[in-house]
């Protein structure tokens, strides 16, 4: 919360060249399969969630935009690529992928169902198995070194590089 008792959200892309602030109450979080979406975020679908005029701060950076129809402008970062935005004459949408806490924004509805693909539901079914079960990965695991920007706000961008 901020010191206004307003709710507080932070976020941006993988690389940290996109950052984000909302204070105040986001609304509609929902999830779109319809193939714009799908294609737009590489993925099954597109988790999205509304964020009200006015309480959205680009902090670091500002998403370029892709006209992907007549009607939305898709942002994204021209650093890593990471989708950002949904907009739309009707308001905007960020990812919620991209939201340092995604986890606290639940879609509330699902959208473009007729082109779901189907064995989403029932991706949940597969066999789990935990990162470091996977024996055969170890070695290759243990060697990552990360770029990704870390999920809270930082003074700078990019880090400082690192000398091993």
């Amino acid at each position: 919360m901020s010191l206004d008792n307003k709710p507080l959200y932070t976020g941006g892309c993988q690389c940290g060249a996109v950052r984000f602030r909302i204070e105040g109450a986001l609304a509609g979080a929902s999830v779109c399969h319809c193939r714009m979406c799908q294609k737009a975020f590489g993925n099954f679908y597109a988790p999205l969630v509304t964020v009200q005029e006015g309480t959205l701060n680009w902090t670091r950076g500002e998403p370029k935009r892709y006209r992907s129809s007549n009607h939305v402008q898709r942002g994204f970062c021209t650093e890593c690529g990471t989708p950002l935005t949904y907009e739309a004459p009707d308001g905007l949408a960020l990812a919620i992928g991209a939201f340092d806490t995604p986890e606290a924004i639940a879609p509330t509805v699902q959208f473009g169902v007729e082109t779901k693909i189907p064995y989403v539901d029932t991706i949940h079914k597969l066999p789990r198995r935990l990162t470091e079960e996977d024996v055969e990965a170890a070695s290759f695991l243990a060697s990552i070194v990360s770029n990704q920007h870390p999920d809270h706000d930082t003074e700078s961008w990019p880090r400082e590089e690192r000398h091993e």
